[in-house]
């Protein structure tokens, strides 16, 4: 399947984006089983599941027990056995108990079993912050997942590329962990709280025109949001929306990269607009010390050291527990990352 799909389209948040992409492939391939806390009758905390149950059977869209370790080993035995389980996960703090079962077992099948087995599993779980969850309910722990070989990590910034994403994860043969980023389920989030939120109905953004059937947007490769010729601003997530505000703040002719996935990772997108800039700038939610953007610096330091006309900066989380009295203090908003922009650009 093409990117772009010439087919009908319907304004969508990213909530109604998900359900698409899991009511098309539950129709596609009744291989396909959604499971998880709450997700059957209940539809899920933030309702990405719901009226699948009732479409799909009791038996295709069910409720599971509060073990997040059972419910993902459960899936992994349904995937080495031959179905394409797609658990959730509540909120992404939950998944720890979960994680031996990820890494011991999911990402290690298909090596361990010279390619007999492999655990086409689909996780998705609501991640990030931005509202209120405290420290509980507002982690981002993509960079514990990035490091696990043998497991994949998405995570859209609309409602197009998450249907497209998910859609492609969930026929993927490997592992995929699909991080959903809460903030913006409803409407984009610029990082300025004190101002009056856009839902994706009325935000006039294209990326929420969802086609309504099948389609793909493929895993590993980034979308160019902004071409510009200053400066690589790389994101993710809600930070994509973040970064576009912050780049308006520095009044910078930035190139803006979406990752959507972090592994695999489109790396020549990247290492080609850096070569063109000469300057780099990662920002990510996660905080700063161990986070994926350590990665990117280096990888950037790698294939552009010749390049680089300033040292590579990173805008991220604060290296505590995510407060939720001082939320917007710890959020990496658009004025740090504005900073962070002038500060690479007038280097000399």
């Amino acid at each position: 399947m093409t990117e772009n799909p010439t087919t009908e389209t319907k304004r969508m948040n990213m909530i109604q984006a998900l359900n698409s992409a899991l009511d098309v492939k539950m129709g596609e391939d009744e291989d396909v089983l959604v499971f998880g806390e709450d997700v059957g009758y209940f539809g899920g905390v933030f309702r990405v599941t719901e009226g699948l149950q009732a479409k799909h059977g009791l038996t295709r869209c069910f409720d599971a027990p509060l073990t997040e370790g059972g419910i993902i080993g459960a899936a992994i035995g349904m995937g080495a056995y031959g179905l394409k389980p797609v658990p959730e996960i509540q909120f992404a703090d939950y998944i720890l108990p979960a994680y031996d079962q990820l890494v011991s077992e999911a990402a290690r099948l298909r090596y361990r079993s010279n390619g007999e087995f492999s655990a086409p599993v689909t996780v998705r779980t609501p991640y990030g912050g931005g509202i209120f969850g405290g420290q509980t309910h507002s982690q981002s722990p993509e960079a514990i997942f990035a490091h696990v070989t043998g497991l994949k990590t998405v995570i859209p910034s609309n409602p197009y590329d998450a249907k497209g994403l998910l859609i492609a994860s969930i026929e993927c043969e490997d592992p995929v962990i699909f991080l959903e980023p809460k903030r913006l389920y409803n409407g984009p989030f610029y990082g300025r709280p004190d101002e009056e939120l856009k839902t994706w109905a009325n935000s006039g953004l294209a990326t929420a025109d969802v086609p309504v059937g099948h389609y793909e947007v493929p895993l590993g490769r980034a979308s160019l949001v902004r071409e510009g010729s200053e400066v690589t601003v790389l994101a993710y997530g809600t930070m994509v929306h973040v970064a576009e505000a912050g780049i308006a703040d520095a009044g910078v002719d930035a190139e803006l990269i979406d990752l959507r996935s972090i592994v695999p990772l489109d790396i020549d997108a990247i290492t080609a607009s850096v070569r063109k800039t000469g300057r780099c700038v990662i920002l990510h939610e996660a905080s700063r010390f161990g986070g994926f953007g350590g990665e990117l610096s280096a990888l950037v330091q790698e294939r552009c050291f010749d390049y680089l006309r300033a040292p590579i900066e990173r805008v991220a989380g604060y290296d505590m527990p995510y407060p939720h009295a001082f939320e917007w203090d710890y959020f990496p908003g658009p004025i740090r990352l504005a900073e962070a922009i002038k500060a690479a650009v007038e280097y000399r």
